[in-house]
């Protein structure tokens, strides 16, 4: 019986550790939330009615290290539907990460997700607390044409051969990691893809609507939740034990 009683003790013992070690772990840390509101109707007006890709990441601006947070799966990933690669969609991005490899290990940062077809998108990113950043996010909305950016030019006889109309908008906002701070992305240049290179512009008048397309974006510095189970770890496992029983 006395050796019962040492083993419970033992147990709730070490669960007390590791709630202790989980908790100053979180105090360490803070969370960069992304909050994005996607205007449907601007989606609706464009020749697919297919959501936005994009891209989100952190630059540290004394080091220029880079920390990837989001880009959607077709970006990422280049699922095109039967093309290769449409390095268009988010250019920069594109040329920014084929020479870079982002993020520290002991960093919450999710690398790539499903294409967003709700209009609010949310996700959090861990940093140090007081630690600053250049947030970068990159958006492109296939097919929203108009007359600097047409399906097909009738003067050059050329047709767009990517479907990307307008180009891909690069947001920019400045920060620091400090509990409580709201920040709001201004639009820094538009991303233009010519001839296989990649080059940034100031957004002029020929960009009539793709600047509608994320309507509303605040970033806001925030406490990490507290979380006894690594969530996204038991996801995985859990996908991976789905994925072991459909083979039997």
């Amino acid at each position: 019986m006395k050796k019962l009683w040492i083993c419970i003790a033992a147990f709730f013992a070490a669960g007390a550790v590791s709630l202790a070690v989980i908790y100053i772990r979180n105090l360490n840390k803070v969370q960069i939330e992304f909050n994005i509101h996607i205007n449907r109707q601007a989606i609706y007006l464009s020749t697919y009615s297919e959501p936005p890709q994009f891209a989100i990441w952190l630059e540290n601006p004394a080091s220029h290290k880079l920390k990837q947070v989001f880009v959607t799966n077709r970006a990422g990933v280049g699922d095109w539907e039967g093309k290769a690669d449409v390095p268009v969609a988010v250019p920069h991005w594109s040329a920014v990460f084929r020479h870079n490899v982002a993020g520290d290990d002991d960093d919450e940062l999710v690398v790539s997700g499903a294409t967003p077809r709700d209009e609010y998108f949310r996700i959090n990113a861990a940093v140090r607390p007081n630690s600053e950043w250049t947030v970068w996010i990159e958006m492109n909305l296939a097919g929203d044409y108009n007359e600097w950016y047409p399906q097909f030019n009738r003067e050059t006889h050329e047709e767009d051969e990517f479907a990307c109309g307008q180009p891909a908008l690069l947001y920019r906002a400045d920060i620091k990691a400090v509990k409580g701070a709201e920040y709001t992305p201004h639009l820094e240049a538009m991303s233009l893809w010519e001839n296989g290179n990649t080059r940034l512009a100031p957004v002029d008048s020929t960009i009539t609507s793709a600047h509608t397309v994320f309507d509303r974006m605040t970033l806001r510095i925030i406490r990490p939740k507290f979380r006894f189970i690594n969530l996204k770890r038991a996801e995985k496992q859990e996908v991976l034990a789905d994925s072991i029983m459909k083979r039997r």
